[in-house]
């Protein structure tokens, strides 16, 4: 049964000491998703969240988002152009907690509702957040995954896709191909926040106002907070993302593109492993007909591919020219 936005209230003045509530609302859907949550107003007017998890694995989330609150500290949130949430403190309740955490102010973005200028202010933000020191993670704890680590899974999940015999053989050996590329597997793991998509944006006026979920902040592949963007058709956002990216963090991936094309399709194929893990033909029948969209949208378009880059095909006089420039040269 669902928590009452009155009884949060309550434990949220359990939680923290200090704090004098003189209103409170529900906030997110009530009895549904992973927790109990309300907004909390303090007599100061400033306002909190109070959630309680509803289930074994809302409980694991929400311990490895203290983890990674604590390790971003005052110093790291002043390098990020939003604001991340802090932590003011939790109380036992049934067996679990309720925690209290600082209200992000903004607006939840959705991936429809991205336009040309929130696309640019997420790509700035994502590269601002890929640019922190990597000490950070390690000094807390948190895990960090090297280059070799994630193509090794990478090639394990091709595999498994595989062994289903569900997946289209053009697509299969697409994957294939980008797991012998070993170009693509070559850059410099970053702090990530992990676990990104449109709905981890709070926005005003087109610009990022705040970033929720750190439960699975780490350093890995920049790759997998890029991945999400690339879900949406719509012509010119998915560019504005990745250059507003390389324009604040320069070069230095130069296949980034080609490696979060080819997660977002993997992403696919762990659906499809889900599915059949669980024996849910729902799930199985939904990726399948997810992967063969993949072929028709991806397969024949150059911009999506994931392939070495190949450099432009010279005619022969020009061959020519540069065989006699050499020649002079040397």
């Amino acid at each position: 049964m669902a928590r009452s936005h009155l009884t949060l209230a309550a434990l949220a003045t359990s939680a923290v000491a200090e704090l004098d509530v003189v209103g409170a609302a529900p906030f997110g859907s009530a009895g549904r998703g992973d927790f109990d949550a309300a907004v909390i107003t303090g007599r100061d007017g400033r306002h909190w969240i109070v959630r309680v998890p509803r289930s074994e694995r809302a409980e694991q989330q929400q311990s490895a988002d203290l983890v990674a609150l604590r390790a971003l500290s005052q110093g790291v949130r002043a390098r990020l152009p939003f604001e991340v949430t802090t932590f003011a403190g939790q109380t036992p309740v049934d067996g679990t907690r309720a925690v209290v955490s600082e209200f992000v102010y903004g607006t939840p973005v959705t991936l429809a509702g991205i336009d040309l200028a929130l696309a640019d202010s997420i790509g700035q933000a994502i590269a601002h957040l890929h640019a922190l020191p990597t000490s950070l993670v390690t000094d807390a704890g948190l895990p960090m995954r090297t280059a070799v680590d994630a193509h090794r899974a990478a090639l394990a999940i091709v595999d498994r896709a595989a062994a289903t015999g569900l997946v289209p053989a053009a697509l299969l050996q697409r994957w294939e191909q980008a797991g012998e590329d070993q170009g693509l597997w070559q850059y410099t793991p970053a702090v990530v926040n992990g676990d990104l998509g449109a709905g981890s944006f709070l926005a005003s006026a087109g610009d990022v106002t705040g970033v929720l979920g750190w439960h699975a902040l780490r350093v890995d592949d920049p790759a997998r907070d890029l991945y999400w963007a690339l879900g949406t058709r719509r012509d010119g956002i998915a560019d504005a993302v990745f250059d507003a990216y390389t324009r604040v963090r320069g070069s230095v991936d130069r296949r980034l593109r080609q490696r979060a094309t080819l997660l977002s399709e993997l992403d696919v194929a762990r659906w499809l492993l889900h599915g059949t893990e669980q024996r849910d033909t729902t799930i199985v029948d939904d990726a399948v007909t997810m992967l063969s969209r993949l072929v028709d949208e991806r397969l024949g378009d150059a911009t999506e591919s994931i392939s070495p880059p190949t450099l432009p095909i010279l005619a022969v006089d020009e061959v020519e020219a540069l065989l006699d420039r050499a020649e002079r040269v040397s």
